[in-house]
C-alpha cells in the first residue's frame, strides 16, 4: 500500500472536473484514471455518503484515487447527486439512475469501452447503489455488471440489533441519531419509508440483480442491515460475497469512511472486479 500512496502523491492518477446528467439537470462529477490506455473495459460509478443530506467529490477522493491506480483498464465516475436538503426522495435516487445512463451515452468522454459498468457507493452512496441496481432491472437499463456497497444504509426503520444494542461502538448512540436524522431528511413522507426504491432492505424483489460485494465493519451499527441485506440477495439467487472487516484506529473523531475503506475494502474490491471476468 505504501508504493501506491506514493504514486498517488506523485500524481499518477488524473483526475478531472467534468459536469454529468442528473435526473433535472447537470451535476458536478470528478473522473479518476490511472495510465496511458485511451479506453478502460470498467466504469466504476461511485456515490458519495453523508446520510442523504451532506457529502461532497473530495470525500472519498483518497480512496478513488486508489482505485484508478490500481489497474489502467479502470475508470472511476464519482458523481453528486441532489441532496435531501435541496429535495427528499426520489430525488437522489433519480439523479443515480440517470448518471448511469448518462454514462453509457458518453463512453467516448470517460474513455471507457462500455464493456463492464458498476455501481459503488457508501453509507447513503451505497443504498443509492443498491436502488440503482434495482431500478436498471425495473427498467431495463442500463446493463450493470455489479454492484459494491460499502457500510450501506439499508433500513430507514433503523430496526437491527447492531444498531440498537452495539454497545462495544463508542459512537452508537451518535450514528443512530444521526442516521434517524438523515432519514427524517430524506423521507419526509413516512409511506415512502416501506418502497423498496427508499429501503432495499424491505424489497421482496430481488431476483435478477447484478453481483454484489457488501462490505461492513465489525465496530459499525449498520452492519446487520448489510449482512441481512446480502442474505436476502444470497436467497434470491445473486452471487453475493458479503465481508465484515474487522475494526481499524481512526485518525479523527468522523473518519469512519476511511476505517472501513483504506484498510481493508481495496483487496474486497480488487478480488470483486477480477471476478466479474469470469
Amino acid at each position: 500500500m505504501s508504493a501506491v500512496l506514493e504514486d498517488v502523491r506523485a500524481g499518477a492518477v488524473e483526475v478531472r472536473e467534468l459536469q454529468v446528467g442528473g435526473a433535472e439537470g447537470p451535476l458536478a462529477a470528478r473522473l479518476y484514471t490511472a495510465g496511458t490506455a485511451t479506453k478502460r473495459d470498467t466504469l466504476i460509478v461511485f456515490f458519495h455518503g453523508g446520510g442523504f443530506v451532506s457529502g461532497d467529490l473530495q470525500e472519498a477522493d483518497d480512496v478513488l484515487r486508489h482505485l484508478a491506480l490500481c489497474s489502467e483498464e479502470r475508470v472511476v465516475l464519482a458523481s453528486n447527486y441532489t441532496l435531501a436538503t435541496v429535495k427528499p426522495f426520489p430525488a437522489a435516487v433519480e439523479d443515480a439512475h440517470a448518471v448511469l445512463l448518462w454514462t453509457t451515452k458518453n463512453k467516448a468522454k470517460l474513455g471507457w469501452s462500455g464493456k463492464k459498468l458498476v455501481v459503488m457507493g457508501i453509507e447513503a452512496g451505497a443504498n443509492l447503489a443498491a436502488v440503482c441496481a434495482l431500478m436498471a432491472r425495473d427498467r431495463a437499463a442500463p446493463k450493470l455488471a455489479g454492484q459494491i456497497l460499502i457500510m450501506p444504509m439499508l433500513d430507514p426503520g433503523l430496526s437491527t440489533c447492531s444498531m440498537r444494542q452495539m454497545n462495544h461502538c463508542p459512537d452508537r448512540e451518535k450514528v443512530t441519531s444521526d442516521c434517524a436524522a438523515a432519514y427524517r431528511g430524506y423521507l419526509p413522507h413516512a409511506a415512502d419509508r416501506a418502497h423498496p426504491y427508499a429501503s432495499p432492505l424491505r424489497s421482496t424483489r430481488l431476483k435478477n440483480l447484478p453481483p454484489a460485494l457488501i462490505l461492513s465493519a465489525e465496530d459499525d451499527p449498520l452492519c446487520d442491515e448489510a449482512e441481512q441485506y446480502g442474505a436476502k440477495l444470497i436467497n434470491a439467487g445473486v452471487r453475493t460475497t458479503v465481508r465484515r472487516m474487522p475494526p481499524a484506529p481512526l485518525q479523527e473523531p468522523d473518519g469512519r469512511n476511511e476505517c472501513a475503506c483504506k484498510v481493508h475494502a481495496l483487496g474486497e474490491i480488487a478480488t470483486f472486479l477480477a471476478g466479474l471476468d469470469r
